[in-house]
């Protein structure tokens, strides 16, 4: 999909269509993090990175202390 700048007052804004919201379960007062390498503008809904990261922990943590339960119902 290609899509255009438009004019915002002082600034440009990127439309994106409410279909594409509605897909992302974003509306626009959801928080959204900007980032980019220097050549890609990546679009990420705040707050799922944080929420990614806390499972990520607690499932390390959990694999962790059950190392042992977990080997045993593996084999």
């Amino acid at each position: 999909m290609i899509k255009n700048l438009v004019k915002h007052g002082n600034s440009w804004a990127l439309v994106i269509d409410k279909p594409i919201l509605e897909l992302l379960k974003i509306d626009p007062e959801s928080p959204l993090e900007i980032s980019t390498d220097g050549q890609v503008l990546t679009v990420t809904a705040a707050g799922r990175q944080e929420k990614k990261a806390a499972l990520r922990a607690a499932s390390e943590k959990v694999n962790a202390k059950h190392k042992k339960a977990f080997k045993k119902l593996a084999e």
